[in-house]
């Protein structure tokens, strides 16, 4: 074994074991910090208080001076709603469940002399169109709790006009969960109190979001009036960009709240520059693997003649391979050390911009990246091992 390593190393290129080992580090550190940033980004994506979320309009009729004198009925009918959820560019459709009885809340903060009480409305749409986390948005009739969302600037108008004007404190997100809000719903010939929470603020929803359960529950013990087609339907669309969407609306004579259909352009444009930038990471990926696999083979191809006299004097083909398997493991081995080190780096730079601009973003655990490395090496290993043992019995049988 060690007069057959003296005789080989002599002969080993050291341009090209740096080739082989930049090759194999670039594709596994591009491999692990791609699978890392992923599982850290994720949560902002899915979540439903992404930044990052598909492109949602609030659709109306519209109003006008004559509909409000003879009282036109501004609802959607069933075939209306029916017709736009055909339309191929809407992906999604829901509706808005508006509560058919009386609603009074009374609120109030913890140890402070701040407190209303006023008329309010409930409103909700199904979950998966609530731009909010959804970890407490459940009701359970038995334990007497509302969960409610609001929409986020009627925060603002509180801090930023009513507070101020006022001299009143004003009042984080976090702090929100101190109000107490106690809940009244008449109807029916039947009245309850319950306990209302604020569990999350909307950006897309200009409304008091209860959940939809809690809806259909209420509506059933509250009011005797059938269901009411909605006046509002949320629509997920496709592509924003898509010229005839407004058309439609226009030609339907709908509109859309707070011009949702214009901002969803620069969204849209956000997410396809991140799916090309994907594709360009996995090209280069697997540019980088290839590369090594041509490295390994080309290290082998120049010492073809060496392992020719070897096997003519009678060495097995196992113990002249046993050299170059012993080599490309060990290096494979130092590189995907190093490859996870240099993504720990890297992680620890992007996480601090992340935690910057999304404060609300956690940190993931780096297990994933561990195993999936401990799993490449083991897999590259393999491969490389495979390589050397076919190649020398090529050699051998074309003896």
């Amino acid at each position: 074994m060690k007069l057959i390593w003296k005789l080989l190393r002599k002969h080993i290129s050291i341009a090209q074991l740096c080739g082989f080992f930049l090759a194999n580090f670039i594709g596994m550190t591009i491999v692990l910090l791609s699978i890392q940033f992923y599982k850290d980004v994720i949560p902002m994506f899915e979540a439903g208080d992404s930044f990052l979320k598909k492109e949602y309009i609030v659709v109306t009729k519209k109003m006008n001076a004559l509909n409000s004198i003879i009282r036109k009925n501004n609802t959607f009918s069933k075939k209306e709603i029916i017709e736009l959820s055909n339309q191929p560019f809407v992906q999604n459709l829901g509706t808005f469940t508006p509560s058919q009885f009386k609603v009074t809340a009374g609120m109030g903060m913890t140890g402070t002399s701040l407190g209303m009480t006023t008329e309010m409305f409930f409103e909700s749409v199904p979950d998966e169109f609530v731009d909010a986390n959804l970890d407490k948005w459940i009701f359970n009739e038995e334990n007497n709790l509302i969960p409610i969302i609001i929409p986020r600037n009627y925060l603002n108008l509180y801090n930023f006009g009513f507070a101020q004007s006022r001299n009143l404190p004003q009042l984080s997100e976090g702090l929100m969960s101190l109000i107490q809000m106690d809940i009244n719903l008449r109807g029916n010939g039947d009245y309850r109190n319950f306990k209302g929470n604020i569990v999350g603020f909307s950006n897309r929803l200009n409304t008091i979001l209860v959940p939809q359960s809690f809806m259909d529950w209420a509506n059933k013990e509250f009011s005797s009036e059938d269901n009411i087609n909605p006046s509002r339907l949320i629509v997920e669309i496709n592509n924003p960009t898509d010229a005839t969407v407004a058309q439609y609306f226009q030609q339907k004579g709908y509109e859309t709240e707070d011009g949702k259909l214009d901002n969803g352009k620069a969204s849209y444009f956000l997410r396809v520059i991140i799916i090309i930038v994907l594709c360009i990471g996995l090209i280069i990926s697997i540019l980088s693997f290839y590369i090594l696999i041509l490295s390994i083979y080309l290290l082998v191809q120049k010492n073809t003649t060496k392992f020719e006299n070897l096997l003519l004097i009678g060495y097995a083909p196992t113990k002249i391979a046993l050299p170059y398997q012993i080599m490309s493991t060990s290096l494979n081995l130092v590189l995907t050390v190093l490859s996870i080190l240099t993504v720990i780096v890297l992680r620890k730079a992007y996480m601090t911009k992340l935690n910057e601009l999304f404060p609300q973003i956690e940190n993931n655990s780096l297990l994933t990246t561990y195993i999936i490395g401990l799993i490449l090496f083991i897999l590259i290993s393999i491969f490389n091992v495979i390589i050397i043992r076919n190649k020398i019995n090529s050699i051998r049988n074309s003896k």
